[in-house]
């Protein structure tokens, strides 16, 4: 379609004249603000805040390029749907949203870009009307307003300063307690919106919606907002935030490991594996390298969105079946599909000289130098122990098990072409922007010094994981089998340690006390004492005192003179 290539063209040129200013910013060591005022009241000023460097420049080129992508995709993909004009308007709605809160360190600007990327979020999720996409619709939009709420409240306590740009205030926070509390504010909203624990229900669940939405959400819209904030704010954290926050993503990459390795649908395996990354840039992040989880949160937009995109080309062609059980030998009908998914596994994976390499190798190697405790330490290569196993596991069930399909549709890569483009548009970069970024970002080289065994660590962890997911793939259950001792321990792992059951619970019992709140309050006791009773009184006096006004002249002097009278000779 025309329009469809329109779009992709112009994501194109503006990817490309964003990453090239980056470049340029970056190495001439360049910011600019813009500040532009629209209002203000008393002594607090409103106004449009806008920052120019290396990191949000080089942050819209990835989301522009992928979007590019994702739109393109999206012509083949949804085809059949007579909106195509409005869900493309949608996403593009998506992007402006992203735009106002990268471009603005403004809570207020921040706040409307927020908003939209929740708003858009639910119409998205909610895009196939059945009785599963309101659902997860509900659970996405009620969990995102709790972040909304915070991002409201820090705007609050803000406004004692006169302004809510919060890039200017940073070096003050950590002396203020009022300002610690905006930063508490802003944790609680970032980890909303990044689905850390105890919110990462809604993640998996927002899966009911559109494969090129999920492809662009879960790689470097909505879900990367939240780790973006706290990497503009995080030189204003005190030791006490980032502990937490260390504790919380390092148990959130533990959990969605874990029960990735127990999921059969496609899409909430790699929706639980968006979850673990973005655990493993939150866990760096609070160990004081934001630049190393930015360069992750880079590269792993790109492989994600690769990932969903093939996971799309999949369900596609099997006649939108999602249960890897249902799939095998996929490599002898889609060969350059089952390439591209193997390309940017690899990358999860972080195996040598992929470009998930780079950052993973990395971010490993930097925890291993910190002096935390073996707690952190043995969780954290646990993690990337079960990511290898997940991966492995879904890589030999969709290629090398047994053909399982109950489609009798006609399996080839030649039903997907347009996917395909879209694909090859993002397999390249998969493979080479890890070493070229690491040559740009970090001109000087991290100098690190670990014993061997240390060093090895991380591929001991990658070849443990990869034997895991092959056994986990081979392992059948029947009613002899051992491991139904351990059923509710399973179920327990496999459920993401409740957090659904007990989110859907939460929400429903908060729904229901509203509703009685407001049938009792609102539109009982508070309707009979409050506006409606003053407005019957008022109208009773009213009506009463209309009375004089229909009487004759004669009435008021009658009335005048009486008052008169008890004036004189009573007082």
């Amino acid at each position: 379609m025309l329009m469809t290539s329109l779009y992709c063209l112009i994501f194109i040129f503006l990817s490309l004249t964003s990453f090239l200013l980056s470049l340029y910013f970056l190495n001439m060591d360049l910011e600019i603000y813009i500040e532009w005022d629209l209002i203000s009241l008393n002594s607090s000023t409103i106004c449009m805040f806008i920052l120019l460097d290396w990191v949000s420049l080089m942050f819209i080129s990835f989301v522009f390029y992928i979007t590019a992508m994702v739109i393109k995709y999206s012509e083949e993909y949804m085809a059949s749907d007579k909106n195509l004009k409005r869900f493309l308007w949608l996403m593009i709605m998506f992007v402006i949203s992203m735009m106002m809160m990268i471009l603005s360190p403004s809570l207020i600007s921040i706040l409307l870009g927020w908003d939209g990327l929740g708003l858009v979020s639910y119409v998205l999720v909610i895009y196939y009307q059945n009785v599963k996409s309101y659902n997860a619709g509900m659970l996405t939009a009620l969990s995102n307003r709790i972040g909304d709420a915070a991002l409201l409240m820090s705007i609050a306590c803000m406004s004692l300063y006169g302004s809510w740009n919060v890039v200017n205030y940073l070096d003050f926070m950590k002396e203020s307690f009022s300002m610690k509390v905006v930063l508490w504010f802003i944790i609680l909203a970032a980890i909303t919106k990044s689905a850390q624990i105890p919110f990462s229900a809604w993640l998996p669940a927002a899966m009911a919606a559109p494969t090129p939405v999920s492809s662009l959400v879960h790689s470097s819209t909505l879900v990367t907002a939240g780790v973006y904030l706290l990497f503009r704010c995080s030189s204003g954290f005190s030791q006490d935030m980032l502990s937490m926050l260390l504790y919380l993503s390092l148990f959130t990459m533990f959990m969605a490991g874990l029960g990735a390795n127990f999921e059969f649908d496609l899409k909430k395996i790699i929706a639980l594996s968006t979850l673990s990354q973005l655990g493993m840039m939150l866990t760096i992040l609070s160990l004081g390298e934001k630049e190393l989880a930015f360069f992750h949160l880079l590269i792993h937009a790109l492989f994600k969105a690769l990932l969903f995109m093939c996971a799309g080309a999949i369900i596609h062609n099997m006649g939108n079946c999602q249960d890897i059980r249902y799939m095998g030998g996929l490599v002898h009908f889609m060969p350059l599909t089952s390439a591209c998914m193997n390309v940017s596994n690899f990358a999860l994976c972080g195996l040598p000289f992929m470009s998930g390499f780079y950052s993973k190798d990395l971010m490993a190697e930097v925890l291993s130098m910190k002096s935390i405790s073996i707690f952190v330490y043995i969780i954290f290569f646990a993690s990337i122990g079960l990511t290898v196993s997940y991966t492995m596991r879904l890589s030999f069930y969709l290629f090398l098990g047994d053909f399982n399909s109950h489609s009798l549709n006609y399996l080839s890569d030649n039903n997907n072409k347009i996917m395909l483009k879209s694909m090859m548009g993002l397999v390249f970069l998969v493979i080479f922007m890890g070493s070229i970024l690491n040559w740009l970002l970090f001109p000087t080289p991290k100098f690190i010094m670990l014993p061997i065994e240390m060093k090895l660590m991380t591929m001991f962890m990658i070849l443990i994981g990869a034997i895991m997911g092959y056994l986990l793939f081979k392992s059948k259950i029947s009613k002899d089998s051992k491991s139904l001792k351990f059923y509710y321990l399973s179920m327990f792992l496999s459920n993401m340690w409740n957090m659904p059951i007990l989110s859907v619970n939460l929400n429903s019992y908060i729904l229901g006390v509203g509703k009685t709140y407001y049938k009792t309050m609102d539109q009982g006791w508070f309707e009979y004492y409050g506006s409606k009773n003053l407005f019957k009184l008022i109208k009773n006096y009213s009506q009463f005192l209309q009375l004089f006004s229909r009487n004759h002249l004669k009435s008021y002097l009658f009335i005048i003179s009486l008052i008169m009278f008890v004036f004189i000779f009573f007082i």
